[in-house]
């Protein structure tokens, strides 16, 4: 007689999944991020893709007075402009997606193929849209930021000191500190340290950390190098003479704000072409809008009693 001893009883997972349907996601992106400073910045449409910053010129010689009940004589003036302004051009960050016609004939069930592939790399390019506004070397904004609008930390890691000085740089309606959540984190650690927890903030349905009253927003974006990153605030819009964002409106083929997806065509290999660009910029109104705390060290911990464990 055979031995059964060791015959499966029953139908097993592995064979049965053969006959089953799978419920199938749509793919997903790791690197894909919250992208805050976008939602958080103002922004504005640019013609012609540039963006003229027209500044006064030396604001300290406006001349005015405050008259007393007399006869004095008004001072006279003029608002004088700066004859070379900065201009701000749109830079393009793009890419062609390819795919086959038969792969989307034949496989666009249950997830469109095309649509998958497009949605995808526009994540993508607003990914690197976000680096580009913190690091490009031209118009980021660890670029822009003035020399006596760069703070140093009095130890190493944040401090709530440092973010209070930070706040001395941009006191004037500042709209919230940018950083890698790395620093968050450190900044949070020495709160507790000193007993003063951060209050919290829901914003965008989610929750920030915040000090006097100015949400931390996190973004990967931000470098850490040798264990150190830094801290930004930024105060934003036009009318406070801030921090804005800037697009192209009106381009064929627009999704979204500054993006364009256009139809290239389908080569005599069967494959279609479709070209995805971003155009955006950013640009500083005044100085004291960016101030920057820098060598900001995120590894530091302490060492509490077993009480406190």
């Amino acid at each position: 007689m055979a031995d059964t001893s060791n015959a499966p009883m029953a139908l097993g997972d592995n064979a049965a999944r053969q006959l089953a349907n799978a419920t199938k996601t749509a793919p997903t992106l790791s690197t894909i991020s919250p992208r805050w400073l976008t939602h958080m910045l103002q922004w504005v449409p640019v013609e012609a893709g540039i963006y003229r910053l027209n500044q006064v010129k030396n604001p300290q010689d406006i001349q005015v007075l405050c008259a007393n009940r007399d006869e004095a004589e008004l001072p006279t003036t003029f608002v004088d402009y700066d004859e070379a302004p900065r201009e701000y051009f749109l830079n393009a960050v793009s890419t062609i997606v390819d795919v086959h016609t038969r792969v989307s004939d034949l496989y666009g069930s249950p997830h469109d193929q095309i649509k998958e592939q497009l949605r995808l790399a526009i994540e993508t390019i607003k990914e690197k849209q976000e680096g580009e506004l913190i690091n490009h070397p031209d118009y980021g904004l660890l670029a822009s930021v003035a020399d006596d609008q760069i703070v140093l930390p009095l130890n190493g890691p944040p401090t709530p000191d440092d973010l209070d000085e930070l706040l001395t740089k941009v006191w004037k309606e500042p709209a919230f500190f940018l950083t890698h959540p790395l620093a968050i984190a450190a900044f949070g650690r020495e709160c507790t340290r000193r007993g003063v927890p951060p209050p919290t903030v829901s914003l965008f349905g989610s929750q920030f950390l915040t000090w006097r009253g100015i949400p931390l927003v996190p973004s990967d974006k931000v470098p850490v190098a040798d264990g150190k990153t830094k801290i930004l605030l930024l105060r934003v819009g036009e009318k406070r003479q801030g921090v804005v964002g800037l697009f192209q409106p009106g381009l064929a083929g627009e999704q979204s704000p500054g993006l364009s997806v256009r139809f290239m065509g389908i080569n005599r290999n069967a494959i279609a072409s479709y070209l995805i660009s971003l155009y955006c910029s950013l640009a500083v109104h005044t100085p004291d809008a960016l101030a920057v705390l820098e060598d900001v060290e995120v590894g530091k911990y302490h060492a509490y009693p077993d009480t406190y464990r």
